[in-house]
């Protein structure tokens, strides 16, 4: 807000005499710095009384090019300017004059001198705001309501502002202002108080046309933000309904007239944005008075091919690296499949360090080291690096030696990689960890770690050095489950035991009072027939006994509540335990050299080991339980 007419500190000398003058001027302003310079002193050491204000308007005739001639107006007709039909017309015109008195300011003689008024002004002049700056004094005194007045429209008149047109709530604030002096006789404020003194008419501005690239998602960052220059928007991926692009019509905005009488005209809009391109059908057009929207009518990504802006969902590329594509991120709902045909042995198809997360990939090479690539549906035709991640519900991998998560999962060659699904299928396993509910390896060397919590199954051992598990905790899920039950079962055996003793309390209450409820309800119903009072006391032991009657069942109730959720806890507690015994490992071949089987009990929480003999033909092996609480791993027949 700009500011006008602080009070500042008489610095002229004592000795330095100025002439009051009179002088009748359009600018007040400007005629305090003439005076000042004629005095070398500063405009601010002056101040000057108000004889008469006088406003002027006329009327001009633009399209004839006719001056009209200025009119004074009487105080009255002030009020009718208020007309919005009569301000916003381009061909009025208003000014005022002033005739003032120019004298030296002298701080001292002032009469109000701590009353520090400022006047301030939004940037088109058309709200004007009285600013009491904090510290201000001031006493209250007989005819203080036309001094505030008189400080007010000087600094009005010093600042340009007009007196008598858009303040109508002027009376008002003085009005209040002078009514809050007087209740405190001797005012101090403590802070700055703002309030609205004049409004003008606002213009609205006149608005450029704009084309807006929604779907260019490029994210502005500061100086301090690292900035991913892996990740750059190689494919823009968009959502059904989501809005594209839109193009902000141009408009013209609405004149207005400022506090200082200037109209002010919008001006013209500039149209250099209007769209040249076409859509087809993936994308629908929504237009108004205000712009046109470009709607994607489906998932995929977008495109301009032709100068025709299309949602597509294939992509065919060489690689994707650092220096080509740079990271792929249209997340695994967009519906985007991209097929990588770099297929050298020597050179990844996805390179170091980037990150691929589209709904379905086909890489016929390799992915890089520390490369991450995630998607409902993932084929990869080469190798994965050791520290390279795949993730996808269905996922086939050619050779793999890194990180790989999934659902339904297919390797062909396993070489020391991780695999941790549901489902896994491996033609050939060197060596590696793998976890899932169930796992099939057709040809099994040396060096192979494989944890199921159902079945694991070999068609050809071919190594030693294995460890096969069967572990019906493996999944994160299922562990949180059984904690949370176990947790659960807890609390409620805590429960159930405090019910129990209540509840026997309660019983033998209840069974040593009966006899005597059974006296007292006879007594009371004598009394009740013959029409004699009851005896408070005996009103009070039958109310007691019925009561103990109701907490019994109460507590019988909630004791039966809780059994049946022990019971079945501990029923899900149990099926963990039955799972593991329906589990089972499989060897269709015979065992050669040293392997280890292993069965992981829940309760209790024990690990069985079991080490078939070398050339043994036991096939299937499962979990027996041989005596009450007492388990054994066991070769099994189909």
């Amino acid at each position: 807000m700009a500011l006008f007419g602080t009070a500042k500190k008489n610095t002229v000398s004592v000795s330095k005499k100025v002439r009051p003058t009179v002088v009748r001027t359009q600018s007040v302003a400007k005629e305090l710095q003439s005076m000042a310079k004629s005095y070398e002193m500063k405009a601010d050491d002056l101040d000057f009384n108000i004889f008469e204000i006088q406003t002027f308007k006329r009327i001009n005739d633009a399209e004839k090019g006719v001056v009209g001639e200025w009119e004074k107006m009487s105080e009255d007709g002030l009020y009718e300017l208020d007309e919005e039909t009569t301000l916003l017309n381009q061909n009025f015109q208003i000014k005022q004059m002033y005739e003032i008195e120019i004298f030296l300011k002298n701080i001292d003689a002032q009469k109000h001198k701590d009353f520090k008024l400022s006047i301030g002004a939004n940037a088109t002049k058309c709200k004007v705001y009285l600013s009491i700056l904090a510290g201000s004094k001031i006493k209250y005194s007989n005819g203080l309501e036309e001094e505030v007045k008189d400080m007010i429209t000087k600094r009005k008149i010093r600042a340009g502002i007009l007196v008598n047109i858009f303040d109508e709530m002027v009376d008002d604030v003085i009005s209040k202002i002078t009514s809050h002096i007087r209740v405190q006789e001797e005012a101090e404020y403590k802070k700055n108080e703002t309030v609205l003194i004049a409004q003008g008419y606002e213009p609205t501005l006149t608005v450029n046309d704009k084309l807006i690239l929604y779907y260019d998602k490029k994210e502005e960052v500061d100086e301090k933000t690292k900035i991913d220059y892996s990740s750059r928007g190689f494919i823009q991926s968009v959502q059904e309904g989501e809005l594209l692009i839109e193009y902000l019509k141009a408009k013209k905005g609405k004149p207005g007239r400022n506090c200082r009488g200037e109209y002010m005209n919008p001006t013209e809009p500039t149209t250099k944005n209007e769209p040249k391109f076409n859509i087809d059908d993936s994308i629908k057009i929504v237009e108004d008075d205000d712009s046109i929207k470009y709607i994607a009518n489906e998932n995929g990504y977008i495109a301009l091919e032709n100068n025709t802006y299309l949602i597509k969902t294939d992509v065919g590329i060489d690689e994707i690296s650092f220096k080509t594509t740079g990271s792929i991120s249209t997340g695994l709902d967009s519906d985007v499949s991209i097929t990588v045909t770099e297929a050298d042995a020597i050179k990844d198809a996805v390179g170091t360090g980037m990150t691929v997360e589209v709904t379905e990939i086909d890489i016929d090479g390799n992915v890089g080291s520390k490369a991450t690539v995630k998607a409902l549906k993932a084929n990869i035709g080469g190798q994965t690096h050791r520290t390279a991640k795949i993730t996808a519900d269905r996922l086939d991998i050619n050779v793999h030696k890194g990180i790989a998560n999934g659902k339904n999962i297919h390797i062909t060659r396993l070489e020391h990689g991780k695999v941790n699904g549901e489902r896994v299928d491996i033609i050939q396993a060197l060596g590696g960890v793998i976890k899932a509910k169930e796992i099939d390896i057709d040809i099994c060397a040396s060096h192979v770690k494989a944890t199921a919590s159902q079945r694991i199954e070999i068609k050809k051992m071919h190594g030693s050095e294995n460890t096969f598990t069967i572990n019906p905790l493996i999944r994160k899920d299922v562990i949180s489950g059984l904690n949370d039950n176990k947790d659960e079962i807890k609390a409620l055996k805590v429960d159930i035991n405090t019910i129990n003793k209540d509840v026997k309390k309660y019983k033998k209450l209840v069974k040593d009072g009966t006899a005597s409820f059974m006296d007292i309800k006879k007594r009371l119903l004598h009394y009740k027939k013959h029409g004699v009072k009851m005896p408070a006391s005996f009103v009070q032991k039958y109310k007691q006994f019925q009561n103990m009657q109701v907490k019994l069942k109460d507590l019988e109730s909630s004791l039966k509540v809780k059994s049946e959720k022990l019971e079945l806890l501990s029923s899900k507690t149990k099926s963990f335990q039955d799972d593991i015994l329906n589990a089972r490992i499989i060897n269709r071949d015979r065992w050669i050299g040293y392997n280890e089987i292993k069965f992981k009990l829940v309760k209790p929480d024990i690990e069985l080991v079991y080490k078939p003999k070398e050339g043994s033909s036991d096939k299937i092996f499962g979990l027996v339980e041989v005596a009450e609480g007492e388990f054994e791993i066991k070769a099994m027949k189909e």
